[in-house]
C-alpha cells in the first residue's frame, strides 16, 4: 500500500475503473428487475457481475505491480526439459518426433 499523499497514477486509474464496475453491478440488477425479470435473475446477474469485478480487479493489481516491479535481469529463463529436443528440431527444420510412412522421395501420395 502507499504511503499519505496522492495515489500513483496507475492505481487511480485502477480505483475508477473498479469503481464504475461496481456501480454496474448495482444498476444491471435495477434495470433488470424494471424491466420484469425474476428476483432471482437479477440477483445472480448481480452476483456473477460482482465476481467478474473482483476477478479484474485482482489482475489488474498483479498487471500493475509486475509494471511497478520489473524482475531481475541477471536471472536466466527456465528452458524446459526438452530443450534439446526443440533446439535440434530447428536447427534441421524437422521435428523431434515424426510420425507416418514416408515413401522415400518427393513424389505425392495418392
Amino acid at each position: 500500500m502507499s504511503g499519505p499523499g496522492p495515489a500513483p497514477e496507475g492505481d487511480r486509474a485502477i480505483t475508477d475503473v473498479v469503481r464504475w464496475a461496481a456501480f454496474s453491478c448495482l444498476l444491471v440488477p435495477v434495470v433488470l428487475l424494471w424491466c420484469g425479470s425474476s428476483l432471482a435473475g437479477a440477483t445472480g446477474i448481480a452476483l456473477g457481475l460482482a465476481a467478474v469485478t473482483g476477478a479484474c480487479h485482482v489482475l489488474m493489481r498483479r498487471s500493475a505491480h509486475a509494471a511497478a516491479h520489473p524482475p531481475s535481469e541477471d536471472r536466466t529463463p527456465h528452458r524446459g526439459r526438452h530443450h534439446h529436443l526443440r533446439t535440434r528440431a530447428h536447427r534441421t527444420g524437422g521435428g523431434a518426433h515424426r510420425s507416418g510412412r514416408h515413401d522415400g522421395g518427393d513424389t505425392p501420395v495418392g
